[in-house]
């Protein structure tokens, strides 16, 4: 019987501060959890600080069945943390820097874990500082050539730059992004004409396996280098879509990593992602029969 796949998610890892309280957070770790529901043994890679906050993180953690073997302690740097501001019912954030996960060191550890894995995802938030930038490139360029390498733009604040996102594509194979972050790419790749031809254009130019994009609301566009699939996506009740994206990342990876036709890949992650709107917070439970 084969073995389950070996997944990871490196990068930020943080608390989400708002005035009634703090929720974990953090788009690698979200992926994590959703492909560990899904089956596979999802390992975080991130730092946190020799704080309170951090060993709160790693119980969690524990709690979520998520190893913390490769999430690291930064004795200099605070666990990270992003204050959020509502206003008319409308967030801000103000995502803080010069902490933990800005210092991912690549040491031994993450080699051997790097060595190993199946697929990753990865952003561009994480790669903000000069340290953890070299640490996910590095661990990149470690995996095994047949692996899925996932980019999962995740534009924040002012937190990138064209030469972040085009080395970033460069590593990947595979490209995940929203409909708010295409005229980004688009504009730094000088793309033109309609979604789909700018999508094209991105997955010729970077010589990428697939490209995933998302509209929220009205579903996702899968286009590899033969086919195409649209999906409408799943009416659904939104009680708030924190973590959707992140969920639907997660369930894009197990459907490439078990080799699923495209049109069903696309099917079961809009169908997460429908799920996970319609709860609180970014990571609820999964039912145990969420694909039908």
């Amino acid at each position: 019987m084969p073995s389950a796949p070996v997944v990871v998610g490196i990068g930020e890892m943080l608390w989400d501060v708002f005035s009634e309280g703090k929720k974990l957070g953090g788009a690698p770790l979200n992926f994590n959890h959703h492909c560990g529901q899904l089956g596979a043994p999802a390992h975080p890679v991130s730092a946190v600080g020799a704080d309170v906050e951090g060993a709160e993180i790693r119980q969690i953690l524990v709690s979520k069945n998520l190893p913390d073997a490769h999430v690291q302690t930064d004795t200099a740097h605070p666990t990270g943390r992003v204050n959020v501001t509502l206003q008319d019912g409308k967030p801000t954030y103000e995502i803080l820097a010069e902490v933990a996960w800005d210092y991912i060191r690549f040491d031994q550890n993450l080699r051997d874990l790097a060595s190993c894995a199946d697929a990753v995802c990865f952003g561009s938030l994480a790669q903000r500082s000069p340290v953890s930038r070299a640490t996910i490139q590095a661990f990149l360029e470690t995996m095994r050539p047949q692996t899925l390498r996932i980019f999962d733009v995740n534009l924040r604040q002012n937190f990138y730059s064209k030469e972040v996102l085009e080395t970033s594509l460069r590593h990947a194979n595979i490209l995940k992004l929203s409909d708010e972050e295409l005229p980004t790419l688009a504009r730094f790749h000088d793309l033109s004409g309609q979604v789909l031809e700018q999508l094209q254009a991105l997955r010729r130019m970077f010589d990428l396996r697939l490209v995933a994009y998302t509209r929220g609301s009205e579903g996702s566009l899968l286009v590899s280098a033969n086919h195409t699939s649209d999906h409408p996506g799943f009416p659904t009740e939104v009680i708030d879509t924190v973590g959707a994206g992140d969920s639907f990342t997660a369930t894009l990876c197990m459907g490439l990593l078990q080799n699923l036709p495209l049109a069903e890949i696309n099917r079961r992650a809009c169908q997460v992602a429908s799920f996970v709107c319609s709860q609180s917070g970014a990571t609820p439970q999964l039912p145990s029969k969420i694909f039908r």
